[in-house]
């Protein structure tokens, strides 16, 4: 017993060593301890922290973790304390049996950065079992002439303790006939009895010997079992049996159904009858391996009776004894080696897992480490590991049986939200088995993705005049990013419409995207304008983008025609010079209007609407020229008077009336007092004499001051008249320098500028023609209605000069 515990505590000295050593170069491979068996739950096994050299409060920063490799959790770890704590009650038999060193392995995985370590526990065994035998009277039937120094084999009494623990000595009660001899078998160590025949037997004088067999183990303290022996001397048999084999070698696959032949052993006797029956049995063969072979009592075969596997056995020695019918009897051995088949598929142990990864990981970020185990052996136990290769994934192999599923290209969760993946460990048999696991990695989502708006610009339309707080449109963005990166926001970047501040007209909802009016726009003044929208998702940095809103402004028909000539507020009304020899078709004057609005309605028709002789005047629908309809005759009378109407084409309708005044004269010397007494028809009776002392004082006045003037343009104009002069002609229209009509520039549709004429007489003046409709100025002034009036006064100036 002394010698038992030095060799433990030496056992312990080297293991403590081995750790010291282990820790301090920190590139073993494993770490081993020793714990009893039966220790009891919750009991600390070691401290990793202490012997890692860790501290103990990063072991939970770090995510530390025990990793058994057993199907059972024997183990857990204490990450507060570092210990790792017996969880449950460990039986060395039941978790080994037989095995030596019976030892649980597992491992402690740390993240950022990623380690491992192997540990170890062994399990010591503790004297917890006694010897026992599995019968307790063996009979044995000797004849009285068998020789001295013949080897009777006892069967052995098991014992589940192991090691100094186990069998260690047989004894047998003091007898005159036998003795014990202990032997040693050469596979496992363990140790069997024979009996020894030391005197010769005699039947007459002893016919039935009891023996007391003791088998003690070497534990402290020590356990014993015993059995009975009982031998019956016979008669005499002097043939004794013998095998054909001492040693029968054979192999047997494991898994073999049963009723598998395994071998058959075969016994002779040369003795006849009854001493020459034999009968086979085992002897000294563990309960075990009894419930796993039959053996033919008659016929020495063995069979497979229960499930041969090789994981957990791989070879079996069996002792056979023939006995004849006079109860000699011969031994053999079988010894049997089992054959490994592929019977295990890979086991994939998953021992740390991030399901969750950022899509902007980089290449070689560590997703998962897991562990491929095989329980056969050979190449049945030898794994490889593949996965699909439609993945930006690899697997990357570390320490023995360990693998690393790493990312290896670029990720976009845009495009594959989470991936799949599936782990193939595959053994090197035959024929070869697999097993797969499925990892899923969902990617988490980057600001990576700004907002796109739908379209590359827009055009929103508005009708004047509106409302304010109309909705004008929608503008949309769309962002592949998720949650709070795909949360769009609405903006108008600063910018001005004219003078106004676009914040002051535009407003843009900023969660979605409605463009309303503040105020009422005016086609008149801006027909449209841009404004530039910025779409911002709710990420860290935010992502965005702008697109250009064209406004256009529709216009409404909210203007009406606008008279350029005649001009309608003058305070004398305008007059008209026809003369009588006029034929169909003079044309008497043109009505010169324009429209503020554009398109549709500002297209303008004139119509005569009422006249002192409807039959004799004719409006142009489209130009506003008025012509005479038919000639003039000597009943007509000498005062006309006509209303024209000018009419817009929008909807609805806008119009605008004008009141000429037209003298039927023959010849132009009595124009001027034609042109006197205009007023008469259109005044009252009561003022017609003080607006005519008004007129003419005015005109004698300015008479007056511009004679002198009015001669010298005279001599010019009648010279230049006489150059342009063209008896065929009726009307002359002069378009040089005609400017460029600005409503034509615009679009709008609206008649050209206005123009001031002047009369200019012939040299043959008593005929009574005069050119007409000359263009004294290039285009029209800012007030209309002051170059209208400018325009008549030279006209009647003229007509008066030329008069007199």
């Amino acid at each position: 017993m002394a010698g038992g515990m030095e060799n433990r505590s030496r056992k312990r000295q080297v293991l403590s060593f081995f750790l010291c050593l282990c820790v301090s170069l920190g590139a073993c491979e494993t770490i081993r301890y020793s714990v009893p068996e039966e220790k009891k739950s919750g009991s600390p096994a070691a401290n990793i922290a202490k012997d890692l050299k860790l501290d103990v409060g990063k072991l939970s920063g770090r995510s530390a973790q025990l990793v058994s490799k057993s199907s059972k959790q024997y183990c857990e770890l204490n990450t507060s304390s570092g210990d790792v704590i017996i969880k449950k009650n460990i039986h060395r038999e039941d978790l080994c049996g037989q095995r030596d060193p019976c030892v649980l392995q597992f491992e402690i995985v740390l993240e950022n950065p990623l380690q491992l370590y192997r540990k170890e526990v062994q399990i010591e065994d503790v004297n917890d079992n006694s010897p026992n035998f599995s019968k307790n009277e063996f009979v044995f039937k000797m004849p009285e002439q068998i020789p001295i120094n013949t080897h009777f084999p006892l069967e052995g009494a098991q014992d589940s303790d192991i090691g100094t623990n186990g069998i260690q000595s047989y004894v047998i009660n003091p007898n005159e006939h036998f003795r014990l001899d202990v032997q040693t078998l050469d596979t496992d160590g363990s140790k069997y009895a024979e009996l020894v025949l030391e005197k010769q037997l005699d039947r007459e004088e002893q016919a039935q010997l009891m023996l007391i067999l003791t088998a003690a183990d070497g534990g402290l303290p020590q356990r014993t079992g015993t059995a009975r022996i009982r031998v019956n001397v016979l008669d005499s048999n002097d043939n004794f049996l013998q095998f054909s084999q001492s040693v029968y070698k054979v192999q047997l696959m494991e898994n073999s159904p049963k009723g598998t032949l395994v071998t058959k052993v075969e016994a002779s006797d040369l003795d006849q009858d009854s001493n020459a029956e034999i009968t086979y049995s085992f002897g000294q063969v563990p309960d075990k391996v009894l419930k796993l072979f039959k053996l033919n009592q008659l016929s020495g075969e063995i069979t497979v009776l229960g499930i041969i596997d090789y994981e957990e056995r791989s070879n079996y020695e069996m002792n056979i004894q023939a006995t004849d019918g006079g109860g000699l009897s011969a031994h053999c051995k079988v010894l049997m080696q089992i054959k490994d088949m592929n019977d295990n598929a890979p086991d994939v142990t998953l021992t740390s897992l991030t399901s969750t990864i950022p899509e902007d990981s980089s290449p070689e970020t560590v997703v998962a480490l897991f562990s491929v185990s095989d329980r056969d052996s050979g190449n049945n136990g030898r794994t490889f590991c593949s996965m699909q290769d439609n993945v930006p994934f690899a697997l990357k192999s570390t320490l023995k049986d360990y693998y690393e599923l790493v990312t290896q290209k670029p990720l976009d969760r845009e495009k594959v939200p989470e991936y799949n993946i599936t782990i193939t460990a595959t053994d090197r048999g035959t024929p070869r088995l697999t097993s797969v696991r499925v990892i899923r990695v969902q990617l988490s989502d980057i600001n990576d993705n700004p907002p796109v708006f739908n379209e590359s610009s827009y055009v929103m339309y508005l009708k004047e005049n509106n409302p304010p707080g109309l909705l004008i449109g929608t503008v949309r963005a769309a962002d592949l990013d998720t949650e709070q990166n795909a949360k769009v926001t609405y903006s108008a970047l600063p910018g001005n419409i004219g003078d106004l501040l676009l914040s002051s007209s535009i407003s843009i909802n900023s969660k979605n995207g409605k463009v309303y009016s503040l105020q009422s726009l005016d086609y008149e003044q801006r027909r449209d304008f841009q404004v530039t929208v910025r779409a911002a998702d709710g990420g860290f940095p935010p992502l965005s983008s702008e697109v250009i809103v064209r406004v256009v402004i529709i216009d409404e028909n909210d203007n009406a025609p606008f008279i350029l000539y005649p001009l309608q507020n003058s305070s004398s009304p305008a007059n008209d010079l026809v003369p009588r020899s006029a034929e169909a078709g003079y044309l008497v004057t043109k009505v010169v209007a324009v429209d503020g609005d554009s398109g549709q309605n500002s297209w303008l028709s004139y119509q005569l609407l009422k006249a002192t002789d409807p039959s004799l005047f004719a409006v142009g629908l489209q130009t506003g020229e008025v012509k005479t309809s038919r000639p003039i005759t000597s009943p007509d009378f000498v005062k006309q008077k006509l209303v024209v109407v000018v009419k817009d084409n929008g909807e609805p309708a806008r119009s605008t009336t004008s009141t000429l005044n037209v003298l039927l004269v023959d010849g132009f010397s009595d124009a001027y007092l034609q042109l006197l007494d205009v007023p008469e028809e259109e005044e009252q009776q009561d003022t017609l004499t003080l607006y005519l002392v008004i007129s003419l004082s005015f005109i004698s006045f300015l008479f007056l001051i511009s004679v002198v003037t009015v001669i010298a343009i005279r001599l010019y104009k009648t010279r230049q008249c006489r150059d342009q002069y063209v008896p065929s002609s009726r009307n002359f229209y002069s378009d040089r320098n005609f400017p460029t009509n600005p409503a034509e520039r615009s679009g709008t549709g609206t008649l050209p500028q206005s123009y001031c004429y002047e009369v200019c007489l012939t040299t043959a003046s008593g005929t009574s023609e005069f050119k007409f409709l000359r263009p004294l100025v290039p285009s029209l002034p800012a007030n209309p209605s002051v170059a209208l009036g400018t325009s008549i006064l030279e006209i009647r100036l003229q007509l008066r000069y030329s008069r007199s």
